[in-house]
């Protein structure tokens, strides 16, 4: 497991957690298209942002021809996986 500071860094920015609640919502592999249209973000931003969520092994990146799908980590521990789950389900 990547160091715990730099997954609660990486977690403590809004786009990043917009990021990983619409893939908890979806439950399936977005593109980066999906993604940065679901949240109102650039394609360049929200690839620099899920760049370095795959950097921290929080998400996982899948390239058909010349679209990339990401998801949530299968390898993500348990515990990250529910600090996730509290994070994305509490109020701003």
């Amino acid at each position: 497991m990547k160091n715990l500071e730099k997954i609660l860094k990486g977690l403590a920015n809004k786009r990043r957690l917009a990021i990983i609640k619409l893939l908890l919502q979806k439950k399936r592999p977005l593109s980066v298209g999906e993604i940065a249209d679901a949240i109102r973000l650039s394609f360049t931003a929200t690839s620099k942002h899920l760049n370095l969520l795959r950097q921290l092994d929080i998400v996982e990146r899948n390239q058909v021809s010349l679209t990339v799908f990401y998801r949530l980590a299968d390898s993500l521990p348990a515990a990250v996986r529910v600090l996730i789950f509290l994070i994305s389900n509490s109020r701003e």
